[in-house]
């Protein structure tokens, strides 16, 4: 992991106007930064402005105090430098899976051999090259998400924004998910900040975790993960340190054990 600063936030502010013409602030005075190829998971109650700091990122919004930046340039738009992948797949059900792949390739007009390529060596690390020619309703839950996954790096961004990707899948799936991306991420050298609810997720997915507070987001805490084998998050969940880390999550989150009622036995 180098010094160099892949994505940044600079006192970062976000008001939205409501139905009634309320102002509401989602963030307020937001400000840290990810390196390059440093994985960063984002935690904090529902509502806190998490989302609204990835969307804030990728152009789609504009700040309404403070400036975002992705490799040192001023963000003021959706650009290539970053790519976006959601809790759904979203995928397009008259694509295949390979074509979906080439879908954001396709935009930049990547030539045709260079988009075959690209979505064929992504396939086989994902383990998919036997179904791109199937198509999104042919696949389990589990599958296209990794379509997903493999048609987010296609674009060769700097900056991977991932938002629950694997929310919607079950415990067991969701594992497997978790060590592909882990390990696709170490390979290509890719940069992510990562939305999660699941605090062991965040522990072994990430080498840090920034822990937001309630509406108004405010970054209130930062914990580095000192674990082995970031790109092995299976092995990390056998790591004795791995409870301790969502024990001080849990606490800075207040979700900690509970006192026993009066009068109850202990």
């Amino acid at each position: 992991m180098s010094d160099v600063i892949r994505l940044e936030y600079r006192n970062v502010t976000m008001r939205f106007v409501e139905a009634a013409g309320q102002s509401l602030t989602a963030v307020s005075g937001v400000s840290f930064a990810v390196r390059d190829g440093e994985v960063v998971s984002l935690i904090g109650p529902s509502g806190c402005g998490k989302s609204t700091l990835l969307n804030i990122g990728s152009g789609l919004y504009a700040p309404s105090e403070g400036e975002a930046f992705v490799d040192g340039e001023r963000v003021e738009g959706p650009n290539a430098h970053v790519a976006f992948m959601l809790q759904k797949d979203l995928l397009l059900p008259w694509r295949t899976v390979a074509e979906n792949v080439m879908f954001g390739v396709e935009i930049q007009r990547i030539p045709l051999p260079e988009r075959r390529k690209r979505a064929q060596a992504l396939l086989e690390n994902l383990g998919l090259s036997d179904f791109s020619k199937h198509y999104p309703h042919q696949l389990s839950g589990g599958m296209r998400q990794r379509v997903a996954l493999a048609r987010t790096l296609a674009v060769d961004p700097s900056v991977l924004l991932l938002d629950e990707p694997f929310s919607a899948v079950d415990a067991q799936t969701r594992m497997v998910l978790q060590r592909e991306l882990a390990q696709t991420l170490k390979r290509e050298g890719k940069t992510a900040l990562l939305i999660t609810h699941d605090l062991l997720e965040a522990v072994t997915l990430s080498d840090r975790v920034l822990v937001m507070s309630r509406r108004p987001g405010r970054i209130i805490d930062e914990l580095r993960i000192d674990l082995p084998a970031r790109d092995n998050p299976i092995a990390r969940r056998h790591h004795a340190r791995v409870n301790e880390y969502v024990s001080r999550l849990m606490d800075r989150l207040g979700i900690g054990p509970t006192e026993p009622a009066a009068g109850a036995v202990a």
